[in-house]
């Protein structure tokens, strides 16, 4: 058993370099992925936002409904009619 760790040992101690370098750019990838993911939500957040605020005004407009009041007041004579 002990035999078995020291030459575990060895073998890590070996490739004790390529390891580190191995972390090291799994370490950089995952900075690099997850500034890219961060980045693209403030760009989205930003249009967002942007288009909110580009927005035409939609609260002055009036809408004529004298075709529908009259079709309705004319489903409503029917109705009594009967």
């Amino acid at each position: 058993m002990s035999q078995e760790k020291v030459n575990r040992y060895k073998e890590e101690k070996a490739h004790r370099k390529e390891i580190l370098a191995k972390e090291k750019r799994h370490k950089t990838y995952m900075k690099i992925g997850g500034g890219v993911i961060a980045l693209a939500l403030v760009c989205w957040l930003g249009y967002s936002v942007y288009d909110m605020a580009t927005r035409p005004d939609t609260s002055a407009i009036a809408i004529d409904t004298t075709a529908l009041d009259d079709y309705l007041n004319g489903l409503a004579a029917e109705e009594t009619a009967e």
